[in-house]
């Protein structure tokens, strides 16, 4: 964990004209011909992806531009990046208030760490080599308390999806990093406020930062979906659908239940939880 590489906003690459103009010397657009600029960049992207077949692993390199709203995890690099497209409200903002930004990209921040340590960056030592470097004790530990995971979100069917069920072993990883994300936020939320004192609540709202914590978290996961879609994700996307990674990683977090003050029959205290992390 002490040696992930972090990337946070953009590439300096972006602001020097001679790599810029020598990484894109390839492509020419037409304003009249959308269908072949859609093949020149995906012949683009292959080529640059052949080009790294015999080659060392840069690990300096991003593995994304800037303007992108999401995070990621690199395994063979062993390297964390949040562009600056994430980095804005609802998940950040240097204006809102702390426990916003921690159920927000904290948890996302989180998240991406947890990558590192999930079913597959599990796999890959400190230097992002691939590399067996767990006890076989640690190992069957791994994969007793995962197998819990698997089930719990097996369980879950969608009504969106004609009530299909989740495919718990293909979102294993995102669900490992889920629930290990929120613990990690607000166990780091909890370390600033012991530091800096709590928060002045916010006016008119009527919620304590605790609750707020994990409505951010929540709220960053809105989405609609179509039916045709909703089942095509469920059969293909590594990620649960947003719903379930809210509800899953807090049916597991008895801070949520205490925050919220849920009775012992609440759908949100399970009587077994999952954790691996």
């Amino acid at each position: 964990a002490r040696a992930i590489r972090e990337r946070i906003g953009y590439s300096d690459d972006i602001r020097d004209d001679a790599y810029l103009n020598n990484e894109y010397k390839d492509l020419s657009y037409s304003t009249e011909e959308y269908f072949e600029n859609i093949l020149q960049n995906l012949e683009y992207a292959q080529k640059k992806r052949l080009r790294k077949l015999r080659v060392k692993v840069n690990k300096d390199e991003w593995v994304t531009g800037a303007a992108v709203v999401n995070a990621f995890y690199s395994s063979s690099k062993n390297q964390i990046v949040f562009p600056a497209g994430i980095l804005q409200p609802p998940f950040f903002s240097k204006g809102q208030a702390k426990s916003l930004n921690y159920g927000g990209i904290g948890m996302v921040i989180g998240h991406e760490i947890t990558h590192g340590f999930d079913d597959n960056g599990r796999n890959y030592d400190k230097d992002g080599d691939l590399k067996d470097w767990w006890t076989p004790d640690s190992t069957q530990k791994f994969l007793d308390l995962s197998k819990c995971i698997v089930n719990q979100y097996g369980n879950f069917s969608w009504d969106l999806a004609n009530g299909l069920h989740l495919n718990g072993n293909n979102t294993l990883g995102e669900n490992i990093a889920d629930n290990g994300g929120i613990r990690q936020a607000y166990q780091a939320y909890k370390n600033y406020v012991k530091e800096h004192g709590e928060e002045p609540s916010l006016p008119g709202i009527g919620l304590s930062h605790d609750q707020l914590f994990f409505l951010n978290f929540a709220q960053v996961w809105c989405g609609t979906h179509r039916p045709e879609q909703a089942v095509n994700s469920i059969k293909v996307n590594v990620h649960s659908p947003g719903k379930f990674r809210v509800l899953g990683s807090l049916q597991n977090f008895a801070e949520f239940a205490k925050a919220f003050k849920c009775n012992k029959n609440s759908y949100m205290v399970p009587d077994n939880i999952c954790r691996v992390w």
